[in-house]
């Protein structure tokens, strides 16, 4: 009887064994994979609109801008009667077309009559017309406010289109750690399983061999404090790995609503060449020019772009303000040989602040902007550059870390059932192969959390180079 429950002991350490190194092989079917959550995330997120929200706003402020050099028609009407008498009768339209260089050109008509009407006012019975041309000399010629609110307004159009892509970045990478998370913490789930389940298997043999007489009643105590410690390990991971799915599930949904990952739907660890091909980041090389083009970079660049613009708008200002005005007046709009120097109306406005205070002020305001935003761009610029080659330099230390973690793993399994065995012959006890067992557990943690790393810091150099896809 003896032997028989000895035999029987040694089958099941067996078939514990080989619970532990393939319990987590098995995949089940109900998978949500990587590319499929990513796919989720970009066509569905609300923030991925969002951040395409801030493309149409820069299209917006363009077509503002432009704007700005709209052709306009005024109508300007003014009449006084009293006490039957007709005090004046004014009508005075007007077509204006605005053009680049602070040069406007406009089209007149002109009507008035009354007793009292001012007498520069009077023009022939049928009306007076005049086409002319109004522009600037010195403020507002080779920049202006219509000229600096447009190239502002382009300017803007590439800034958002940056901010976009980095928005859009962020939230992929953000989701993808979301994923990470919850892979470690189902694979931690999944490891305290299979030990649980080996802890369990364990004590009901010893509790046999202990009936049979093969074992000192002390090694029940022992196999169930191991049994328990294992629970209660299971537990913390259950726990973790739940509110690991809930943080991933913050970025799935649907048509507006959101989704909550199912109980039953597990994650699937993928490959590091998958999680680059995911990202597009496999084949990249040389990243100096990846750098260049990193949305943070071009944000700053079109920001810097725009502060030159108002830096010129300030400068121009320091100028004195010389308008000019003339227009050719004809009672015949429709005969242009009627048009000729003689007839005529000009103006000249001229006008220049003695001490330039505010102009002066403004300018220098405008320079500090501008230097702030180029030592801001040079800031970034290292940090990304530094971020990239400490993200590179991280991802070939956990290539080398996993590979080390691997073979870690595999020579505690050999130790624990080498363990096993002498504990069969009398030689070990099970305090000794827990302690074993306890150490495969923290070395199959350790793989499980340096796989992760490994696939977080790919996500982490998708992120450094400002990558969109």
């Amino acid at each position: 009887m003896r032997k028989h429950f000895s035999c029987l002991l040694i089958v099941s350490l067996i078939f514990c064994c080989s619970t532990i190194s393939g319990q987590t092989d098995s995949i089940p079917s109900n998978i949500l994979s990587f590319e499929e959550y990513l796919a989720y995330v970009k066509k569905h997120h609300p923030l991925i609109k969002q951040a395409n929200l801030t493309l149409n706003i820069g299209e917006a402020n363009l077509l503002r801008a432009r704007g700005g050099f709209d052709p306009k028609i005024e109508v300007d009407y003014d009449r006084k009667k009293f006490k039957q008498i007709e005090y004046y009768d004014q009508l005075n339209t007007t077509f204006k077309i605005p053009t680049w260089y602070g040069i406007e050109f406009k089209a007149n008509f002109e009507e008035n009559s009354g007793q009292f009407l001012n007498p520069n006012l009077s023009v022939p019975d049928d009306g007076l017309y005049s086409a002319g041309v109004s522009f600037s000399l010195a403020r507002g010629f080779l920049i202006n406010e219509r000229m600096a609110d447009l190239k502002k307004a382009k300017f803007f159009r590439e800034q958002t289109q940056a901010d976009r892509n980095l928005l859009v970045n962020n939230i992929i990478f953000e989701a993808s750690k979301a994923y990470f998370k919850w892979i470690e913490a189902y694979n931690e789930e999944q490891i305290f399983i299979s030990f649980l389940e080996n802890a369990s298997i364990r004590l009901e043999a010893v509790e046999k061999s202990v009936e049979a007489g093969d074992k000192p009643q002390i090694d029940i105590t022992e196999a169930r404090i191991a049994f328990q410690n294992r629970k209660l390990s299971l537990e913390a991971a259950t726990l973790k790995r739940r509110k690991a799915t809930l943080e991933a599930s913050n970025f799935l949904w649907i048509n507006d609503v959101p989704l909550e990952i199912e109980e039953n739907v597990v994650p699937n660890l993928p490959t590091e060449v998958i999680v680059r091909n995911a990202l597009f980041l496999e084949g990249i090389t040389d990243t100096t020019a990846l750098q260049q083009n990193h949305p943070k970079l071009l944000s700053l660049d079109a920001k810097i772009k725009g502060l030159k613009v108002e830096r010129s708008l300030k400068r121009n200002k320091l100028l004195p303000r010389i308008d000019l005005q003339y227009n050719f007046l004809t009672e015949q709009y429709d005969q242009l040989n009627s048009l000729n120097t003689a007839n005529y109306k000009s103006a000249v406005n001229i006008s220049f602040p003695i001490f330039l205070r505010k102009e002066r002020g403004n300018l220098k305001l405008a320079n500090y902007k501008l230097q702030d935003a180029r030592f801001e761009r040079m800031s970034e610029s290292l940090k990304i550059q530094n971020k990239i080659s400490a993200v590179n330099t991280e991802i070939r230390s956990l290539n080398e870390q996993n590979g080390l973690i691997d073979l870690i793993v595999e020579d505690y399994e050999r130790l624990v059932k080498a363990e096993e065995r002498k504990f069969f012959l009398g030689e070990s006890s099970l305090f000794l192969i827990n302690s074993r067992e306890q150490k495969l557990i923290d070395s199959k943690l350790k793989a499980n959390s340096l796989s992760v790393k490994l696939l977080n810091a790919n996500t982490l150099l998708y992120n450094s180079l400002g990558l969109v896809n």
